[in-house]
């Protein structure tokens, strides 16, 4: 007898095949709510500015733009297409980036506090650009290579300088050795830091609003250099996903389950370092994104790395978006370092999580 002919059959299939779509419906629901709201953001922040342009306007002239209509002597397609709409493409990817990474090394480091900036890797970032920008240095084939080339080079000596200090003092390269030793290179990249600006004479007001983070001349080619960037490394980020869900449960059982642990460490780590040190070079320092947005988005989407990187990924663009928003806009024409934005928004949201979590836990 078939299994149609059978009396419970009628009634535990489709009750089975119930419950799968209606999580995957969720899901669904989730993430195309969560690219609208993407579309939405950038096309309000393209048009809002010193001179506002209605949404509808706007609208029209980003699609003209894509299909390559002729927009000559359109003072609007200039502002748009010229200035705003290369910025805004910038300050996403610079979002995604540096929340994708929090979330990750979050995930890898067991520490809800941890971000881009643990490792001392943001520091040795910012340190890099820096002496790059005193310094003057620039390589002719590479519009951006002079800077980025630097902050991405003293990124990875961070890195490196961590690991060495760390396996040094534990051989098993222990979270907690990995997180101490972070930050008190952190702190001393941060003295190096000051020391810079207080003999950088003529350049001091510059360089001390590029350190509090700043998008301003983003271009085209910024954009593109970050979309690179975030493509490699976000792809070798998330085909670790699976290995970060093991981490949750402890690097030994981690070992036990045959992860490599010291491979997907190094990994990672090397990743995240070239993504801060891409996103420092064009962006400067800018905190709280890695640290608030992961906890936002486990909320959303729950713990699950493979949903939960994508969704920092795409809040992270949305919030720094919103916060250069803020910064163009609420003191025009006057422009806030976006840093600044980011840490009193961010604190804020921190506080809040933080509140809301010890309120569940109790």
């Amino acid at each position: 007898m078939s299994m149609a002919n059978e009396p419970g059959a009628a009634l535990k299939h489709p009750r089975a095949a119930d419950n799968l779509p209606r999580g995957t419906t969720a899901l669904m629901w989730r993430g195309a709510g969560l690219l609208a709201l993407v579309m939405l953001t950038g096309l309000v922040c393209v048009a809002l500015g010193s001179v506002p342009i209605p949404l509808d306007k706007t609208a029209s002239i980003l699609w003209d733009g894509v299909l390559g209509r002729d927009l000559t002597g359109n003072t609007q397609a200039v502002i748009i297409l010229t200035v705003r709409l290369p910025r805004v493409i910038s300050v996403f990817l610079v979002g995604a980036a540096l929340s994708l990474c929090g979330a990750v090394m979050q995930g890898l480091l067991r520490n809800p506090l941890a971000d881009g900036a643990t490792l001392g890797v943001s520091s040795g970032a910012s340190l890099g650009a820096m002496l790059a920008i005193l310094m003057g240095i620039q390589l002719p084939m590479l519009p951006l290579a002079g800077t980025a080339v630097l902050s991405v080079i003293f990124a990875f000596l961070s890195l490196l300088l961590v690991l060495f200090l760390a396996f040094a003092l534990d051989r098993s390269l222990a979270t907690n050795t990995i997180i101490l030793i972070g930050v008190i290179l952190t702190m001393f990249m941060g003295s190096l830091m000051s020391l810079l600006i207080s003999f950088s004479g003529p350049r001091l007001r510059s360089l001390t609003f590029w350190t509090l983070g700043s998008l301003s001349g983003a271009g085209y080619a910024e954009a593109l250099f970050l979309l690179l960037a975030l493509a490699v490394c976000g792809l070798a980020l998330l085909a670790h996903a699976r290995e970060l869900d093991s981490f949750a449960m402890g690097e030994e059982n981690a070992r036990a389950i045959g992860v490599s642990v010291r491979r997907v460490k190094l990994t990672v780590m090397a990743a995240v370092s070239v993504l801060i040190g891409v996103c420092v070079s064009i962006g400067g320092s800018i905190g709280f994104v890695g640290l608030v947005i992961p906890h936002i988005s486990r909320l959303i989407m729950g713990p699950a790395h493979k949903r939960l990187l994508i969704t920092s990924l795409l809040l992270g663009g949305v919030f720094l978006m919103l916060c250069d928003l803020a910064a163009r806009t609420l003191l025009s024409p006057v422009e806030l370092p976006l840093g600044v934005v980011t840490s009193l928004i961010g604190a804020v949201f921190f506080m809040f999580i933080l509140a809301n979590t010890r309120r569940r836990a109790a």
